[in-house]
């Protein structure tokens, strides 16, 4: 999911690699939190990592975070009519446990 940034990436082979992982290293998240995340839902969240890590055109779209956990955060990045209704078609069946992914973590079980 993340060769769209592979000739011009702000992120390394290892990054992109983690990115695809269930449980990953680098937000020591798992996609199937809350069961198995379909695969062709859990391609839309991979290649939104991959947009986060890997872009170097985001500037524009970089917001403070007041998080413990990160500084900055992404917001109201511009996403074609397609892109979102297929994201809803592909996950609109999926489960999640959380509201807001963005906050609200117990990590303290890890």
């Amino acid at each position: 999911q993340c060769v769209l940034w592979k000739d011009n990436a702000c992120c390394t082979a290892n990054t992109s690699l983690e990115a695809h992982q269930d449980q990953s290293y680098l937000y020591n998240f798992n996609w199937d939190h809350c069961g198995a995340m379909p695969e062709k839902c859990k391609r839309h969240f991979i290649q939104d990592t991959c947009l986060y890590e890997c872009s170097p055109n985001l500037g524009p779209w970089i917001d403070q975070a007041d998080s413990s956990w990160r500084k900055e955060r992404i917001r109201d990045v511009p996403l074609c009519q397609e892109e979102c209704e297929q994201w809803w078609e592909d996950c609109q069946d999926a489960v999640t446990c959380k509201v807001n992914w963005h906050k609200g973590w117990n990590w303290t079980t890890g």
